[in-house]
């Protein structure tokens, strides 16, 4: 993505914008990279309905040639550790976007969801935050990076570039439904740099009712950050096996999704889970991110499906919480299976009821 000669014009001295962006579940998992933020291997994700992030950015024209990160709270309080990590993501974009180089932002940032309930917080937040930004070029320059007045396509993708800068993930949070990143052979137009959606017309529509219930096992700070998981990927033993292994992965589901075949669905999902968890543990230092009450329910879930027949699957992230996949169809007989028989694994009985949703929304308000 080339950078752009947008300056604050004098009718925009300041500014509001917000963005509400989802956090993402990924089927096919993304586990290693190379600079800057580029996949090992490709791979698949759907966006949540009510698990979003909104980011709010108050601009402001600095007469010195500095940026600067005047506050940042998250969920109405300060956040040092996360303002931190934003100023320097912001003053990373500055090459992009050079009109930073002379801003004050003031950035207000709210979660719908628990910041460690498993969700992938960062994804949406860093997906709003890069929308915000995009957005707010438009408003100072009313251009694109080449000069060019931005299509919706452009526009998207250069967020998702600029998401991936900030966190992996983020970029296929940029997009609604089904997302994929990385290259694959199979779906002209795929790549590394940004997430692109999966056509309507690959997906059968029984996939379009993808419920994600949020079973919360453990909702402490992770022992190992997913960057430092990432990092481990560099000299792992199996790496070359596992990008073998989500390249093969990737066609069978995309066969799956295809097809309507719910049943291969699962085992690629499942598979996915438990190797992303299985490279953890085979890491060197190795490390166990799932819990005792992890796999009880997996152990449940497992056995449910087996006696009741309905199609329902489960996955990871990086961390100890399920997240059961089903169909709305059998979202009552879902919904008692989970009152019933794992609630008791739960922390505290919480889980969260989610599904699949339709992406980003601009917010559009007063001051």
């Amino acid at each position: 993505m080339g950078s752009t000669n947008s300056n604050l014009v004098e009718e925009h001295k300041s500014g509001h914008i917000s963005w509400q962006s989802p956090a993402n579940i990924a089927l096919i998992k993304y586990w290693g990279k190379y600079p800057v933020q580029l996949p090992m291997n490709p791979s698949l994700s759907f966006v949540l309905n009510n698990s979003v992030v909104k980011i709010s950015v108050d601009y402001t024209h600095s007469t010195g040639n500095e940026f600067r990160l005047a506050s940042f709270t998250l969920n109405g309080q300060p956040n040092h550790v996360f303002a931190s990590r934003i100023s320097g993501y912001m003053q990373a974009l500055i090459p992009f976007f050079p009109f930073l180089s002379h801003t004050i932002l003031n950035i207000n940032s709210h979660s719908s969801f628990p910041h460690s309930a498993g969700i992938a917080s960062s994804a949406a937040a860093f997906s709003a935050l890069a929308l915000c930004i995009c957005s707010m070029e438009q408003e100072v320059g009313g251009k694109d990076a080449g000069g060019k007045t931005t299509t919706e396509d452009n526009f998207f993708r250069k967020a998702s570039y600029m998401a991936r800068l900030g966190s992996g993930s983020a970029c296929r949070s940029v997009y609604g439904g089904m997302v994929v990143w990385g290259k694959v052979r199979e779906l002209p137009g795929s790549s590394d740099e940004v997430a692109t959606t999966l056509d309507k017309g690959k997906v059968n529509p029984v996939f379009s009712t993808l419920r994600d219930a949020i079973l919360i096992v453990d909702d402490g700070r992770k022992e190992v950050s997913s960057s430092a998981g990432h990092a481990m990927m560099q000299h792992h033993p199996y790496r070359a096996t596992r990008i073998k292994q989500a390249t093969a992965n990737m066609r069978r589901i995309l066969q799956a999704l295809t097809e309507g075949n719910t049943e291969v669905f699962a085992e690629v999902v499942e598979e996915e889970a438990l190797s992303l968890h299985s490279l953890m543990m085979s890491s060197s230092p190795g490390f166990i991110l799932m819990r005792p009450n992890t796999l009880y329910l997996i152990d449940r879930i497992r056995n449910f499906r087996e006696q009741s027949g309905l199609e329902l699957c489960f996955t990871l992230d990086a961390g100890p919480n399920i997240h059961l996949l089903y169909f709305e169809k059998d979202q009552q007989q879902i919904g008692a299976f989970i009152r019933e028989s794992l609630l008791t694994l739960c922390k505290q009985g919480r889980w969260i009821d989610d599904a699949m949703g339709d992406g980003p929304v601009r917010i559009l308000e007063g001051r």
